[in-house]
């Protein structure tokens, strides 16, 4: 019963596959493979933007930190949220990458309202030299918190960047799951709401480790590509993330993996919410689950072998101490393991 992460799953046999055909003969390296090509159109057709950059790294920190620092300058700051990945889970990376541009965090919750992003705004870029100058937008869908914001959110919080003039990132690490949540397309989720540099995730969607930096407007393009080899993300033998890419895109298996995986997340909230005592603090739209569960719980589930990410300490403790837990889904969790982890959950 492994629901610590949607990185922790297996690769789809359709990708190994592909990647099998890529490693045939002798192809140019560093983008130049045939299957990038393939990879780079299927994505302008796919977010509907002929005109568009494409290009691929290997982790979603590299990929939301060198789209960062293409869009900022060092003496900029980032406005996102304070549960944002690029806030709590990579180790100062935009700031590295962009030289040291701060982050400023929009108060409230996961998801950024109108009003806490022009707060936040509105206290930076007003001391001149002495502060940070107002740089970009980083939205996170879905959100570290397993919500999703709605069409109508992202265009209120683009429209609120474009009146300041600042560009807009996504974080995209879950974008499949976000689209088959809202049943609308990738264009709409991005630059048709004002986003103007997308990360198409494929790693927590059942890929091996590849994202797809998107720039909707190629002008920055070069300047990421320069970013990337810099910083040591430009693969030479590249054709091994263009073919995981590749059958990602091939007869949409991206959302068939993300369909898969929310709809293991619904079947397992509809186990949860049959008991009382466990309050799921979360809308459960895509494939996560945030839920508080009596200490006792969380220990009857774990010594019957559920893996999942508790925050606190389970041992010790009242009994009766609330604790979060995180259930996170991916494609690949069997029925069977799901139907056990909630027979294990009335059994307490």
């Amino acid at each position: 019963m492994f629901f610590a992460s949607d990185n922790s799953g297996p690769v789809p046999q359709a990708v190994l596959d592909t990647l099998a055909e890529a490693n045939q003969g002798h192809v140019m390296g560093y983008g130049a493979d045939p299957m990038m090509d393939e990879v780079r159109q299927r994505i302008r057709d796919l977010f509907e933007a002929p005109d568009a950059a494409v290009h691929l790294t290997a982790t979603g920190t590299s990929a939301n930190a060198l789209a960062l620092a293409t869009l900022v300058e060092p003496f900029d700051t980032v406005f996102c949220s304070p549960v944002a990945h690029i806030e709590e889970d990579e180790c100062s990376a935009p700031e590295f990458f962009t030289g040291g541009a701060k982050l400023t965090l929009v108060p409230g919750s996961d998801r950024m309202s109108v009003e806490g992003l022009t707060q936040a705004i509105e206290s930076q870029g007003n001391r001149g030299v002495h502060g940070p100058r107002r740089g970009a937008v980083s939205i996170t869908q879905v959100t570290e918190m397993g919500n999703v914001y709605s069409l109508d959110h992202l265009k209120a919080l683009c429209d609120v960047a474009k009146s300041y003039d600042l560009p807009v990132h996504l974080d995209g690490a879950r974008f499949a799951n976000a689209i088959m949540a809202l049943g609308c397309s990738s264009a709409e989720m991005t630059w048709k709401a004002g986003v103007d540099v997308a990360v198409f995730g494929g790693t927590k969607n059942g890929l091996m480790g590849v994202e797809a930096v998107v720039f909707f407007d190629p002008g920055k393009a070069w300047e990421f590509e320069l970013r990337r080899k810099r910083g040591g993300h430009l693969f030479s033998k590249h054709r091994y993330l263009s073919a995981q890419m590749a059958a990602y895109l091939r007869d949409d298996l991206w959302r068939d993996l993300a369909r898969r995986a929310n709809t293991k997340a619904a079947r397992l909230l509809e186990g949860i919410r049959t008991r009382s005592d466990v309050q799921v603090v979360n809308e459960v739209n895509a494939n996560m689950i945030f839920f508080l569960a009596p200490r006792t719980l969380h220990q009857a589930l774990k010594a019957g072998g559920a893996t999942y990410a508790v925050s606190g300490d389970v041992t010790n403790g009242p009994a009766d101490g609330m604790l979060r837990g995180r259930l996170v889904c991916d494609w690949s969790i069997p029925d069977a393991e799901i139907d056990r982890f909630v027979s294990l959950l009335h059994g307490a």
